[in-house]
């Protein structure tokens, strides 16, 4: 609830630090005393547009602080955690307005943003004017209310996470059946793309293994060349052997006749002839060694040029066509696959419609209930406050078509002001005094349900008095047994009902260069609280009479 409003130069407010306690507190005074410059000030700390305007003349800003003592779990606190700000159990939201039209917000004094300042408002605070039809506008706000009397929060969470589960269910399936048609469009490139590489069947580490044999390959056949040409001079016509073993022979056959001159040459040519032996055998061998086989190098070229051609074809590299023919067989046989994914998905989506649908109808059939009790229970205020005539009902339309979240009613409360009229939407027939009522009427009955902590009635009673002052002066107590209720009024019966009374005046105050004047809320006693409903049921000029009624509406109010 709210404990401390303080306000710093906004309009006529040039200081003004009130606390607040729990039950009903009614602020009154005379037309124009600043009532409405306290709830605009008000509403500007909860994230109300600003307005230059409201910063007080000759001043540069001003600012408004309202602190807010809460239990651990309420809904505000999260709100503030959502928005990334340190919140525990109070809150304390401020605004600064500055002449220039800047504002700034804060949040337990860490800066935030307006839209912060307006969603954690709107959990702490409702204002309820004769021209304030907020909470009754919209029909998703009636289907809230609907939705907190019959108790159905447990049921609407379980069908928004129904609704989840089949809004992710359909999106699998969209999102399966999007890669299957892709597949499929792609079908005929797939398989031809797939056999291709199913036949090259390329290894990872393939093409740098190739492209060094093939290396390895080209020097040893330059050297094979050479070593070819080096035995061809011991084996073809040019050799010398032969020229050397005949000299020998002639040699040979001369030795007898001068041994002495024959045998040095003689063995000189045989070791010659054997070194030439040693020497093509050496060729013969390293030939063999050199191990060059021109087809090998040309298969080896072959594959390489294959390789390299599947690889631009295919806009990748070598070492990647292992994985592209692996990720073309998988995507074959996801094809395959998916049409039975698809099946099972389909299962699946039909299922959480199944689940979906009954939730929705079920909870539809309790909101119809919840709705008849509420209209029951409204109807039932509606002749205290001078409303005998007319009656209250809640219109569901409920349309699957229209499915979501929160199910398919649209919810809207509708109002019969007299008999005999057509009956219709609350805030297209009902006047503004009626719609204050009705909202009252609803209020008192959802006091404990769907109700902010702090609810503040702006002149609700306006154009009213006698019973029906007095009837709204109850249901405004009964309120704030379950809420804090704070009320600006003019009605003497509902001043009477408060357990706390506020009076709003201004008056002039002397300055530094001139006199202005400024608004004061005082406390008021009980002596001055009897002064203060005299003056609302007789005016300007206070009588005994006045004085009296005000004792027995005091009395009489407990």
């Amino acid at each position: 609830m709210l404990v401390r409003l303080s306000i710093r130069d906004i309009v006529l407010i040039d200081r003004l630090d009130l606390e607040f306690a729990s039950g009903l507190t009614t602020l009154t005074g005379e037309t124009g005393a600043g009532k409405s410059i306290l709830l605009d000030a008000f509403l500007l700390a909860l994230g109300a547009r600003g307005d230059a305007s409201l910063v007080r003349a000759g001043e540069e800003q001003g600012q408004v602080t309202a602190a807010f003592d809460l239990p651990r779990d309420h809904p505000a606190l999260a709100a503030a955690r959502e928005f990334g700000l340190d919140a525990e159990d109070e809150l304390v939201l401020r605004r600064v307005q500055t002449s220039d039209g800047r504002t700034r917000a804060f949040v337990n004094d860490q800066p935030a943003s307006a839209q912060a300042l307006r969603a954690i408002g709107a959990s702490l605070v409702e204002i309820h004017c004769q021209h304030d039809d907020r909470a009754l506008v919209d029909p998703s706000a009636h289907r809230a209310l609907v939705d907190a009397h019959g108790a159905l929060g447990d049921r609407t969470a379980q069908l928004r996470e129904l609704h989840g589960a089949l809004q992710r269910a359909r999106r699998e399936l969209a999102e399966e059946e999007a890669r299957v048609a892709k597949a499929r469009a792609e079908a005929d490139y797939l398989r031809h793309a797939n056999e291709e590489l199913e036949a090259l069947a390329p290894q990872p580490g393939e093409e740098a293994a190739l492209a060094e044999r093939r290396q390895t390959m080209q020097r040893s056949e330059k050297v094979a060349g050479d070593l070819r040409d080096a035995l061809e001079a011991f084996s073809g016509d040019h050799s010398p052997a032969g020229e050397i073993a005949s000299a020998a022979r002639r040699l040979e056959r001369r030795a007898s006749q001068a041994p002495q001159l024959i045998e040095p040459p003689a063995k000189a040519l045989a070791h010659a002839l054997d070194a030439l032996s040693l020497a093509e055998q050496a060729l013969e061998q390293a030939l063999r060694d050199a191990d060059f086989d021109p087809r090998e190098l040309e298969r080896i070229e072959e594959r390489l040029f294959a390789l390299r051609g599947a690889a631009r074809k295919h806009q990748t590299s070598v070492d990647a066509l292992p994985a592209l023919a692996e990720r073309f067989a998988a995507d074959l046989a996801a094809l395959d696959a998916g049409e039975a994914r698809i099946v099972a998905l389909s299962e699946a989506v039909a299922k959480a419609q199944a689940a979906y649908a009954k939730a929705a109808e079920s909870l539809s059939a309790a909101r119809r209930a919840a709705a008849k009790a509420l209209d029951a229970l409204v109807e039932g205020e509606l002749k205290p406050l001078k409303l005998e005539g007319a009656r209250f009902r809640t219109e569901i339309v409920s349309d699957p078509a229209t499915a979501g979240p929160d199910g398919y009613d649209r919810v809207e409360f509708w109002v019969q002001t007299n008999p005999g009229s057509r009956p219709g939407p609350l805030v297209k027939v009902a006047s503004g005094g009626e719609l204050a009522r009705f909202m009252l009427a609803l209020k008192v009955v959802l006091a404990d349900r769907g109700s902010a902590p702090t609810l503040v009635f702006d002149e609700i009673d306006t154009g009213v008095g006698g019973a029906v002052a007095d009837a709204i002066g109850q249901r405004l107590a009964r309120l704030a047994k379950r809420a804090q209720v704070l009320t600006v009024t003019h009605a003497p019966q509902v001043a009477a009902r408060a357990s706390r009374h506020l009076r709003i005046a201004k008056g002039a105050v002397k300055g530094k260069a001139k006199d202005r004047v400024a608004t004061r809320v005082a406390e008021l006693e009980e002596a001055e609280r009897r002064e203060e409903i005299a003056r609302m049921l007789s005016g300007a000029a206070i009588t005994d009479e006045a004085r009296a009624a005000a004792r027995r509406l005091l009395e009489g109010a407990g």
